[in-house]
């Protein structure tokens, strides 16, 4: 039943899924479920309960033991190795299994009232804590823009794990290379980094950005018809990720 749930919910989110559909997927009767968890809401608690207390457990531990050793401070990169590390790790054991990952990135990136509830109600010591580690890496923000860059950063990589096979994600970051783990991660925070330390809408990249406005202004289409997608390019962007393999963007 924590299966089909888990299943559903990394598929179409919260909101799309019902009792209804869960027991459907579980070839379970309908009142018995209902009699044993009664909502759909504490079946997702249980499955967010197993898959996401050891996980955060273990953060915690690494993030403590990282400090002891570094009592100089740590930088951007060693902080979200401990996000990404122990996630990694446990979505290779035999109990969380490949989806782990995919049910993760769902989990940050789902907008539903009670996700977002539970999340807050029972991360917040761990959320705290990084936000802390983050920012004694990272002096030099302003608390409210660092909070900023997280926001997005952790968003950018939770659409990227709620849609991807994880298999499908290493061969696009290892380019058919054989690399370890080590490098592989590497390669994936070096994704994500920037977003906490590139600079923030200096005046040179103003400049460009509203010269290329300009252009927009003078170059845009005034059409109301838009311009067909080629069959070939729409089988692209619905099909897998073979933009990334061209070397080009999704649209």
């Amino acid at each position: 039943m924590l299966e089909a749930t888990e299943w559903l919910f990394i598929e179409g989110g919260y909101e799309a899924m019902s009792l209804r559909h869960i027991t459907a997927r579980a070839g379970a009767n309908l009142a018995a479920v209902n009699y044993h968890f009664g909502s759909k809401e504490a079946l997702m608690q249980e499955v967010l309960t197993q898959r996401l207390d050891r996980l955060n457990r273990e953060r915690l531990q690494l993030l403590s033991v990282c400090e002891q050793e570094n009592p100089g401070g740590l930088d951007a990169t060693t902080v979200l190795g401990m996000l990404f590390v122990p996630a990694f790790r446990l979505s290779h054991g035999s109990t969380s299994g490949p989806a782990f990952m995919r049910l993760l990135g769902r989990v940050y990136s789902d907008p539903s009232p009670f996700i977002r509830s539970y999340l807050q109600e029972h991360y917040r010591p761990i959320s705290g804590r990084f936000f802390e580690a983050f920012s004694r890496a990272l002096p030099a923000l302003p608390r409210h823009e660092l909070g900023l860059r997280l926001h997005f950063a952790l968003k950018a990589l939770s659409g990227m794990l709620a849609g991807e096979d994880m298999q499908e994600l290493i061969a696009s970051i290892s380019k058919g290379e054989a690399i370890n783990d080590a490098e592989l991660l590497a390669r994936l925070i070096s994704l994500i980094s920037p977003i906490l330390t590139a600079p923030f809408g200096n005046p040179e990249q103003t400049q460009l950005i509203d010269r290329v406005l300009q252009l927009d202004h003078h170059t845009a289409v005034t059409s109301e018809e838009p311009a067909a997608t080629p069959p070939h390019e729409a089988r692209d962007l619905l099909g897998d990720q073979q933009w990334i393999k061209e070397g080009r963007l999704a649209s």
